[in-house]
C-alpha cells in the first residue's frame, strides 16, 4: 500500500499522482480498477485533490505468467543491460493471446533474458514497450528494467521516439506526400477491426511519402505521429490505397501469394533510457518486399 498526503490542491487526481517507475497509463489503470482511495473513498481520475487529502494506492501483486520460455532465435539489432531492439519477423506474434500461447516474441524473450524483463507492460507482455501486428515485420523496443520501460513508453507518447515504416499499397497514389489526420476507433459493426470514426475514437496522424510508383501499386514510407491499433493499415485503406496482402482492410484476394500485409517497421529513433544518447536503427525490408517490387515493376 502506498500513501501520499497532498501538499497542493486543485489538480486532477491522475495528474497529481507521480510514482517513480509507474507510467501514466499504469496509474490511470489503477484508478479505473478502484485501487486508489482518497480519504478512504474510491476516487475517479477526474477528481480534484485538496491539500491535506490522504491518497492510498493498493498495487496488486503481479499475476503469475503463463507464457513459458522457448528457445526461439531472435534477430537482435541492439542489446545492453537496460533494453533491446529486436527485428521481428513476419508471422511472429508479439505476445500470447487467444490461439497464440507459444512461439511468440515474449516466449523467445523469456528464454533469452530470463528474469531481466520489465513488468510494467502487464503480465502477458513482459518487456514489450510497443507492438506490431503478427504479419508486420520490423523493429521493436524491449525493456529489461521498469525504468527503461517508463522512459521508452514516455518517449513514444510525447513523440520523442520516431517510428518509420515502409509498405507497398494498392494503386498509384496521386498525392505523393502528405498527412492523414483521421481519428481511429473500433469498427462499429466488426469488433475485431478498427476504422476511421468519430465515435469512441482517438486522434490518429500518419505522415506519408511515396518513394516509387509501380504497376498499379506504390511504395510508401510512413511516419507515425500517434500509435493506434492498425493505424497505417486503416489510414491507407481510408484514402483508397490499402496495403497489398491486407485481407482485413483491403482486397480479400491475394494474387501475389503474400502471407500478410506488405508492411515493415524499418527505422526507429529514440533517446537511450539511461544515458540519454540519441539512437537510431534501420533494418532493410524482408526479401519478399524486393521480389514483390520486381514483380510489379
Amino acid at each position: 500500500m502506498i500513501e501520499i498526503i497532498c501538499n497542493e490542491g486543485g489538480v486532477r487526481l491522475d495528474k497529481y499522482i507521480n510514482i517513480e517507475d509507474f507510467s501514466r497509463s499504469r496509474i490511470q489503470k489503477l484508478i479505473d480498477d478502484g485501487c486508489v482511495l482518497v480519504n478512504g473513498a474510491v476516487a475517479k481520475a477526474r477528481d480534484k485533490v485538496k491539500e491535506g487529502d490522504v491518497i492510498h494506492i493498493d498495487v496488486p501483486e503481479a499475476a503469475p505468467l503463463d507464457a513459458m520460455p522457448e528457445d526461439i532465435e531472435l534477430d537482435i539489432v541492439f542489446e545492453d543491460e537496460h533494453m533491446l531492439v529486436i527485428n521481428k519477423p513476419q508471422g511472429m506474434v508479439v505476445h500470447a493471446g487467444a490461439g497464440n500461447y507459444s512461439g511468440t516474441l515474449v516466449n523467445a524473450l523469456l528464454h533469452h533474458c530470463g528474469d531481466s524483463l520489465s513488468g510494467i507492460g502487464g503480465v502477458a507482455r513482459p518487456g514489450i514497450v510497443h507492438r506490431i501486428d503478427k504479419e508486420t515485420s520490423g523493429l521493436l523496443l524491449v525493456a529489461k528494467t521498469d525504468l527503461a520501460h517508463t522512459s521508452l513508453s514516455a518517449q513514444i507518447k510525447d513523440k520523442t521516439a520516431a517510428r518509420e515504416y515502409i509498405c507497398i499499397t494498392s494503386g498509384n497514389m496521386t498525392v505523393l506526400k502528405g498527412k492523414i489526420d483521421a481519428p481511429i476507433g473500433r469498427h462499429p459493426a466488426v469488433r475485431t477491426k478498427m476504422a476511421v470514426t468519430s465515435k469512441n475514437s482517438k486522434n490518429a496522424v500518419t505522415h506519408f511519402v511515396v518513394t516509387e510508383q509501380l504497376n498499379d501499386a506504390s511504395v510508401v514510407e510512413c511516419r507515425l505521429e500517434t500509435g493506434r491499433t492498425h493505424q497505417i493499415r486503416v489510414h491507407l485503406a481510408y484514402i483508397g490505397h490499402p496495403i497489398l496482402g491486407d485481407n482485413v482492410y483491403g482486397a480479400k484476394t491475394n494474387p501475389y501469394g503474400l502471407r500478410g500485409q506488405a508492411l515493415h517497421a524499418m527505422r526507429i529513433r529514440f533517446n537511450h533510457p539511461v544515458t540519454g544518447e540519441r539512437m537510431e536503427f534501420y533494418k532493410e525490408p524482408p526479401e519478399y518486399f524486393n521480389k514483390l517490387i520486381e514483380t510489379l515493376s
